[in-house]
């Protein structure tokens, strides 16, 4: 398939800071290859701002690998932009034609407020996982890998969980700003290891605590979190994360 650079118009969220008035900011971006990366794009449109003495536009990313879930982008009204499980550093611009126009918005959500123009704040994801995120082990030597034997049906569940990047496109994609996506694959890659069962009760308590304090909102099972995932966490989690919830109240109530 032949690609070929094309011309580009950008209408990009420009916010000074969290608590300053934001805008939308029109760019016109030319002889852009259609092999760069998404955020590639970015970068030559920062490049001609800052050659016209204007401010580049700030936005997240480190590992550009689809790994480390820092690439929050808002891309014609889905998380990540028109691909299915997708980051928005691994979308390329051959996903776009010639003369388009792109909006390009911060995730929108109470619980992740915009610092500056396309970068929010997530910490509120690393105060929910430092709540019960965690395992307690002993120290000393490792242990034997066979000495715990594990349900493959169940080390497959908790690995496909475990690979929620914590990006924020669940909340970013859902009309409440719900969580429980995100919440729901971090209790579930534990709650289903042996090696999770000594916090397994108070985690899921804690964790639920937390994400309600830091105001994200309720799930109603609308689906849109997992149609825009980048790693396609499924639903089933959601249930799994309920039914942890419930028998740990029910247990500290006897």
């Amino acid at each position: 398939m032949e690609h070929k650079n094309i011309n580009l118009t950008l209408k990009v969220w420009r916010q000074q800071s969290t608590v300053s008035k934001g805008e939308f900011v029109t760019y016109q971006v030319k002889n852009i290859s259609q092999e760069m990366s998404f955020l590639e794009m970015f970068d030559v449109l920062n490049e001609q701002l800052i050659q016209e003495d204007k401010e580049p536009i700030a936005f997240d990313h480190d590992c550009r690998e689809g790994i480390c879930g820092m690439c929050s982008m808002y891309i014609d009204g889905k998380p990540h932009g028109p691909w299915q499980a997708n980051t928005t550093c691994q979308l390329h611009m051959r996903a776009f034609n010639d003369g388009d126009t792109i909006t390009v918005e911060p995730w929108r959500a109470q619980a992740f407020p915009v610092l500056k123009d396309l970068v929010v704040d997530r910490t509120s994801f690393d105060r929910i996982i430092q709540a019960g995120g965690y395992v307690s082990v002993n120290t000393g030597n490792a242990v034997d890998g066979n000495s715990l034997p594990i349900n493959k049906n169940d080390a497959d569940a908790s690995f496909a969980a475990a690979m929620c990047i914590g990006c924020g496109a669940c909340v970013a994609a859902c009309k409440n700003s719900s969580a429980m996506l995100f919440l729901s694959a971090k209790v579930s890659h534990l709650a289903l290891l042996p090696q999770g069962d000594p916090e397994r009760q108070s985690r899921v308590v804690n964790m639920v605590a937390q994400m309600d304090k830091e105001g994200f909102g309720a799930c109603t099972n609308t689906g849109a979190c997992e149609a825009t995932c980048p790693k396609e966490i499924s639903l089933s989690n959601i249930a799994r994360l309920n039914q942890e919830y419930l028998l740990a109240s029910f247990t500290s109530a006897e």
